[in-house]
This record gives structure tokens, C-alpha cells and sequence, in this order.
């Protein structure tokens, strides 16, 4: 017992040990290159790891195997996935569905390794729906008959025959028998899966004899070997522990099933979680009940310490509901010094706004007034220069202008270089802040006729709050597509995340002088 205490106390250790293992096999998933046979052996080696210590990945693993082997065609492959994951369903109470996908394996097609696995899980199905159950009777028996078909195709020299065996001949009251079997396979030496069985199987044969202090011994060899292999479905740990409560040692059984109650929960063992159940809050009943007599025997001396502490607590709580009022007035202070300057900076910031807007909106007003009466006056010439080749009758030099499409060129190379002037006028260093946001290699180097150029006039629009493609589109003359075109090449050559760029040019700042009126 004072072993098994121990043990548990580091249960964490194998635990850690157990998952630093399935890490290790899921790590060989990410060799490359990898065959689905490869993954299929691979994640089955994973859900062997995760058998009996968490069952819900054991069937995801499993799963993912079953769609390889179905890719593969191979029905042995298929057949042995749907075994293993009838296995787990019926660990976690899913038994229709493990009876689904038993029943459409027929075990005459399989070759011995698999019929007893087959014979292995029917065995285990119907001896999980013989507890309580109504029809238990009914399910112990087709449990037994599949333990005999497991006996006839397994060797008599394997471990697993004995085991078997051994379990039959206990279930028929041949307890010498059984015993001397389970002794002869016992083996202390090594700690593992197969010593936890025996361990269980020899304790049920001292159950069935009425040897309590024996029984006890080799259900806590058992529950050690469990607890060290990250067993999580620990049946004998939970058993120790109705034996130990039945004995009287109820500080104890409260320890080992309030444990055991854990390990099924976190491994999703149905039958062991319902089994604990039931027995859980009979164990802690009495364990409480022996918990309030001490607490019983303590109160008296509590109503003494708490009578001497009376007008200790007294000051103390004084003192605490002037400290709560100072410290409540001064959080409603630094609140108050928070809002305020949250306030300042959301005002500092909208009159920095305001400033820009009117600033914008002064300088392209005055620029618009400009160009609205340099179009006037040129309207005005060209309309004389039409009139007087008309007076003069030169149809052919007036239709040549008509047609020339030269004054429109010149007009909006015109427009641009005014667009260009006034916005750069308006933020002087835009050209260095705009390169500034792009990769060294990307950057662009303007001609020396060359204000700005197309890309550079796209993001100038988009720094005065016009970030619609059609309506930059209709201004630089060129199609929706194109647009979008070259605002997505930008991104793509920015230092700054995509998203953030656009973001970034509405920070270029401007630097105009005010005139101080």
C-alpha cells in the first residue's frame, strides 16, 4: 500500500513519460516522403499508445487508418481498422456501433492473427454489455462462448491463452487451477501491461477464495503496474478501493476511487466511469461522515479561538473598510485622470483632422478656382480659332482639329502635372514616404519631367480618402481592372503586411504653412 501511495504521487511523471512517447510517434507522421502503408503502421502504433490512456484520440487515429485502408482496397487492412475501432467504441459505451462493425466481418475469411483479435473484441463487447445490464445473463454467456472460439484458435503456450484460461477456470470455480497458471506467468521483474493482468487475474482468484489481505496485495500490484504504464481504464485501483472501504480503511478508499473516478473520466472509459459511479458516493458518504466528526471535535475549539479573535477581527475589518474606501477613491481618481486624457487625445486628434480637412479643402479650392478659369480663357481661344478657320473656309484645317485628339492629350497631361504640384505641395514628402513602404529593390526612381507616376498618383487619390477603383479608374483614365491591378502589385512589393499598407499611406503626413491672418 505504502508503494502504490507513492506511485500515485507521480503519476504525473508517467503520464508526462506516456505523452512524450505518442509525441514522438506522431513526430514520424511529418517524414517526408510517406506511403499510406507507412502512415497506416504509424498510426497504428499511435493508437496502440493511446489504447487504454485516452480513448477519443485512439479513435481519431484509428478513423484516419480506416480511410487509408479503404483507399488501399486491401480488406484485411479494413477488416483489422474496424475491429480496432469497434474496440474502442465499445470501451467508451458506443456498443451498437461496435456490434455493427463487428457483425460485418465474417471470421472464416480472416488468417489467425485476426480471428483472434476478432473473437478478442466480441469477447470484450458483450462482457462490457453483460454489467449492469437487465439482460446480463444473456450477455456473460455469448462473452463466454466467444472466449471459447478464442481459446480454440490461440497456441496453449502463448500468454494470451494462458490468461484466458485462466480467466475460464475461474469463472468455473477451479481455483487452484487458475491460481497455479497466473503464478507461473507472474513475473515482478518487469513492470508492464501484462503484469497488471496477471496481478488482477491471481486477486480475483483470492476474491473468490475470501482472502482479503491477499486479494488486496495483487489489486494494488496490479493498480502500481497500471499507474506506471498510463493505464487511465484502472479496474483494479477501483476494486482495492471497495475492498479497502469494506475493510474499513475509508480515508484510503476515498483516495484510490476519487482517483480511479479521474483516470476513467480522462481515458472516457464509459463502463469503468458508470461502474465508479455507483460506488463513488457511498465511499465519499462515509468518508465526509468521518470528516464531520473531526470537524465536530474541532468546533469547540473554534468557538473559543473565534470568541478570543472577536474584537481582533473587529479592528481588522475597521481597518479594511477604510483602507477599500482610499483605495476606491483613489481608482475613481486615476479613472478620471484616464478619461481625461483619453478625452484630450481624442480631441488633439480630431482638431488635427479638422486642420487637415480645411487645409486640403483651402488648397484645392483655390487650385479648382485656377484651372476652372485657365479652362475658361482656353475654351474661349479655341473657340476663336475654330471661328476664324471657319470664316475663312479652311474645312480641312477645322475638321483636322476636330478630329486631333492632341488637345485632350495635352489637357490631361495638363491636369496631371496640376494634380501632381498641388498634391505634393500639400504633402512634400510623400515620394520618399510612399518608396519608404515599398522593398529597396522595388522603389521607385521618377524621370526628370516626372512629378509623380501612375502608381504614385493611385495611392495619392487613396491618401485623399478616395479609395474607390471606378472613381480613380475615371479619373487617371484607365479601366476598373487596371486599377485593381496595380493596388494589388503595390502590396505585393510593400515591407508591411498587404492589409496594412493602404493604412500606412493615409499616415503620410502633410506640411503646409498657415497663413496667419
Amino acid at each position: 500500500m505504502k508503494r502504490l501511495d507513492q506511485t500515485i504521487t507521480q503519476h504525473q511523471v508517467f503520464q508526462y513519460q506516456k505523452e512524450q512517447q505518442i509525441e514522438a510517434l506522431k513526430l514520424q507522421l511529418n517524414e517526408h516522403p510517406l506511403s499510406l502503408e507507412k502512415r497506416y503502421n504509424i498510426n497504428k502504433s499511435i493508437c496502440n499508445a493511446y489504447y487504454y490512456f485516452q480513448c477519443d484520440s485512439a479513435i481519431r487515429y484509428t478513423e484516419e487508418n480506416l480511410e487509408i485502408a479503404l483507399r488501399s482496397g486491401k480488406k484485411t487492412l479494413i477488416d483489422e481498422t474496424n475491429m480496432q475501432l469497434a474496440g474502442f467504441f465499445s470501451t467508451i459505451g458506443m456498443y451498437k456501433e461496435a456490434n455493427e462493425l463487428l457483425s460485418a466481418i465474417n471470421p472464416d475469411s480472416l488468417d489467425q492473427w485476426h480471428k483472434i483479435f476478432f473473437y478478442n473484441k466480441q469477447k470484450e463487447l458483450y462482457k462490457n454489455l453483460s454489467y449492469n445490464n437487465f439482460y446480463e445473463k444473456y450477455y456473460r454467456e455469448l462473452s463466454d462462448r466467444y472466449r471459447d472460439s478464442l481459446l480454440l484458435v490461440i497456441h496453449p503456450s502463448e500468454f494470451q491463452y494462458r490468461i484466458v484460461y485462466a480467466e475460464k477456470l475461474t469463472d468455473a470455480e477451479r481455483l487452484s487451477d487458475a491460481k497455479s497458471i497466473l503464478l507461473e506467468l507472474l513475473d515482478t521483474s518487469v513492470i508492464n501491461h501484462e503484469l497488471a493482468q496477471v496481478a488482477y487475474s491471481i486477486a480475483r482468484v483470492y476474491s473468490k477464495e475470501g482472502n482479503t489481505e491477499m486479494k488486496n496485495r495483487y489489486y494494488a500490484l496490479s493498480a502500481i503496474a497500471d499507474i506506471e504504464n498510463s493505464v487511465m481504464e484502472n479496474v483494479s485501483l477501483q476494486l482495492l478501493a471497495l475492498s479497502l472501504y469494506e475493510s474499513g480503511d475509508v480515508r484510503r478508499a476515498y483516495r484510490y476511487i476519487d482517483y480511479s473516478l479521474k483516470d476513467a473520466i480522462f481515458c472516457n472509459a464509459y463502463i469503468r466511469t458508470v461502474a465508479i459511479s455507483k460506488i463513488y458516493p457511498i465511499i465519499e458518504a462515509s468518508f465526509n461522515e468521518g470528516i464531520n466528526k473531526q470537524k465536530t471535535q474541532l468546533t469547540f475549539f473554534l468557538i473559543i479561538t473565534g470568541l478570543l479573535s472577536f474584537f481582533l477581527i473587529l479592528a481588522v475589518v475597521y481597518l479594511y473598510v477604510q483602507i477599500k474606501k482610499v483605495i476606491r477613491t483613489r481608482k475613481e481618481i486615476s479613472l478620471v485622470n484616464s478619461q481625461l486624457q483619453e478625452l484630450n487625445l481624442q480631441l488633439q486628434t480630431s482638431n488635427n483632422n479638422l486642420l487637415e480637412a480645411n487645409l486640403l479643402k483651402e488648397a484645392y479650392i483655390g487650385r479648382f478656382l485656377d484651372v476652372c478659369s485657365n479652362y475658361i480663357d482656353k475654351l474661349d481661344d479655341f473657340r476663336r480659332t475654330l471661328n476664324k478657320k471657319a470664316s475663312d473656309h479652311k474645312f480641312d484645317e477645322l475638321s483636322k482639329i476636330l478630329k486631333s485628339k492632341d488637345i485632350i492629350e495635352k489637357e490631361i497631361a495638363v491636369l496631371y502635372h496640376n494634380f501632381d504640384t498641388t498634391f505634393l505641395h500639400l504633402f512634400p514628402s510623400f515620394i520618399d514616404d510612399f518608396n519608404a513602404l515599398l522593398l529597396p529593390k522595388e522603389r521607385f526612381v521618377l524621370k526628370s519631367d516626372e512629378l509623380m507616376n501612375v502608381e504614385m498618383r493611385i495611392f495619392a487619390l487613396i491618401r485623399l480618402g478616395i479609395t474607390d477603383s471606378s472613381k480613380i479608374a475615371s479619373f487617371l483614365r484607365y479601366s476598373n481592372q487596371t486599377i485593381y491591378n496595380y493596388r494589388s502589385r503595390i502590396k505585393t512589393k510593400a515591407l508591411v503586411p498587404r492589409e496594412e499598407f493602404e493604412k500606412m499611406i493615409m499616415k503620410i503626413g502633410f506640411q503646409i504653412k498657415v497663413r496667419h491672418r
